[in-house]
């Protein structure tokens, strides 16, 4: 059922934005996966199965991602996910990307949460207990022709409230998705918007640790 035939990487480094030289540039980095979607054409009702089989897949795409940028696991501030289902195939295809692609970052980055209750939508963090990886993945995806671009959001990793970090990384892979294939997206970045002035909270200032504030 899984048939990769792409595997996509971008990576930039952005040092301004027309202000005052960044002391260290802003990594940006996202990876896509073109695989074939096995129930283009048609209504499958029971599509779950093909969940459990992109866990190693989202895996696999975390951690290289990660090597592309070339920094620290620790310098991942940002992440985010998506997917972009070929014409042959339905939004709920790309849903199919929700729990594997999200627990694969969320794991590299060292979330301690439980396997299972992630996938069952209750593997978020409690309130008052620090980590890493605490908040959720945000996401997005469509239905596209070949060469289609998404904007994969992003938010931090621990606070989703940290309004610095509220960002968007465009993602488009030349020729793809074929209209029966889904690119699967997964994003991350080391931090703030280069000169982020607009207030609200801080990384540094983090407090109820329940991946919100």
């Amino acid at each position: 059922m899984i048939d990769i035939r792409r595997v996509f990487t971008q990576v930039e480094q952005i040092h301004h934005e027309f202000g005052p030289r960044a002391e260290q540039p802003l990594v940006r980095g996202a990876i896509a996966a073109v695989l074939a979607n096995p129930f283009a054409g048609r209504y499958e009702p029971d599509i779950l199965p093909m969940m459990a089989l992109l866990d190693p897949v989202g895996v696999d795409m975390a951690r290289r991602l990660l090597s592309a940028m070339d920094v620290p696991r620790e310098a991942i501030a940002t992440y985010g996910k998506g997917a972009i289902v070929g014409a042959a195939g339905e939004l709920e295809h790309g849903a199919l990307w929700h729990v594997p692609g999200g627990y694969a970052m969320r794991e590299l980055l060292g979330w301690k949460g439980d396997r299972a209750a992630y996938t069952a939508g209750q593997g978020e963090a409690k309130s008052g207990q620090p980590g890493n990886a605490l908040s959720i993945v945000p996401s997005t995806k469509k239905v596209g022709p070949p060469g289609a671009a998404l904007d994969v959001p992003l938010t931090n990793i621990n606070a989703s409230y940290v309004r610095g970090q509220f960002d968007a990384i465009e993602v488009r892979v030349p020729g793809a998705p074929a209209a029966d294939e889904i690119v699967f997206i997964l994003a991350m970045t080391t931090g703030y918007r280069v000169h982020a002035r607009v207030g609200g909270l801080k990384a540094e200032d983090i407090s109820q640790w329940n991946g919100l504030r």
